[in-house]
């Protein structure tokens, strides 16, 4: 199915670079299946992306086949959104390249995802150099109006229109300048130790863990011993409940830490059981199947946004 319609296009993407966590769940994945069908919506699974820490080729495959199972056990029906694989579509590379060349070193060298993460020891190789370009192209190749971020993502968003504007100014009007949509709760999720959610510091609480695994995080959760109630857990309820449902069963168990955390287990259970039997349903060849689609929908799109920056740019004959 193609897009047929005056809605405005919608592009996430996620890397395969391991499974997912509550975290990803509040913070991006619940959000985008919240909003996803009030938009002409692309999900890309960003594995080129990924590659430039990634260095396992069946990490790299069993990750993507788990993400999109991730997205159809929490709702996102493969109808009414273009569902792909970054790598199923060599127009991203192309595209990255062309815009690579519009940009000097020392405005790559202001990025601060590539500062933050090289201080943290991951290799400075030229891909993780270049993302924000790659970053650009999976954008602009569907004339994407917004991309929701978190705000620690901004800056991609920026260096985008940068891009954008320059070829551009360079060649005529050609590409699409994004929006971006800030996810206020992206980047804040708690972890069990009360800094942010992260695989890397092994503070998750897992998305489709067993329910002993999910316990077992959950009863980790560092709490204050001075304060009559556990902030951190507070925090990770607040996820699931408002103010008002949360504050009478806190009153209730004041100062009884253990009680309060089994509370948050179950009803973070009630959440996410459902999402994990309907997990269990979906085969990998389902999720090629919907790959394999997506990627030929996305094309459709994508080849001619290409058509016109090769023309612009002189090497159509």
């Amino acid at each position: 199915m193609l897009f047929m319609s005056d809605k405005k296009r919608l592009l996430t993407g996620l890397q395969s670079s391991g499974d997912l966590h509550i975290g990803n769940y509040f913070g991006a994945l619940k959000p985008f299946v919240d909003m996803y069908e009030n938009y002409e919506s692309f999900l890309m699974i960003a594995d080129y992306h990924a590659l430039t820490s990634l260095r396992d080729p069946e990490a790299m495959h069993r990750n993507t086949i788990n993400v999109v199972k991730d997205y159809l056990a929490a709702g996102v029906d493969p109808e009414k959104a273009v569902i792909f694989r970054q790598s199923d579509n060599q127009d991203h590379v192309e595209l990255g390249w062309v815009l690579n060349c519009m940009v000097t070193v020392p405005f790559l060298q202001q990025a601060h995802a590539y500062k933050d993460k090289v201080a943290k020891g991951l290799e400075p190789n030229a891909g993780l150099f270049t993302y924000p370009m790659l970053q650009a192209a999976d954008i602009t190749l569907y004339d994407i109006d917004v991309v929701p971020v978190g705000e620690d993502q901004r800056q991609h968003l920026e260096y985008t229109r940068e891009a954008v504007g320059k070829f551009n100014r360079a060649f005529g009007e050609t590409l699409k300048e994004p929006k971006e949509m800030i996810y206020e709760s992206v980047g804040v999720v708690p972890g069990t130790d009360g800094e942010k959610m992260s695989k890397s510091k092994g503070n998750i609480v897992p998305l489709f863990g067993t329910p002993e695994e999910t316990e077992k995080a959950i009863m980790s959760i560092v709490t204050d011993s001075e304060g009559d109630n556990p902030e951190n857990v507070y925090a990770i309820h607040r996820l699931i409940k408002t103010a008002e449902e949360l504050l009478p069963v806190y009153e209730e168990h004041k100062g009884r830490y253990g009680d309060l955390k089994k509370i948050l287990v179950n009803d973070l259970e009630e959440i996410i059981a459902p999402m994990r039997e309907k997990r269990e349903q979906i085969s990998e060849d389902d999720v090629k199947n919907i790959l394999a689609d997506g990627a030929k929908r996305a094309k459709v799109i994508s080849n001619v946004t290409m058509e016109r920056v090769r023309k612009m740019i002189g090497v159509s004959l």
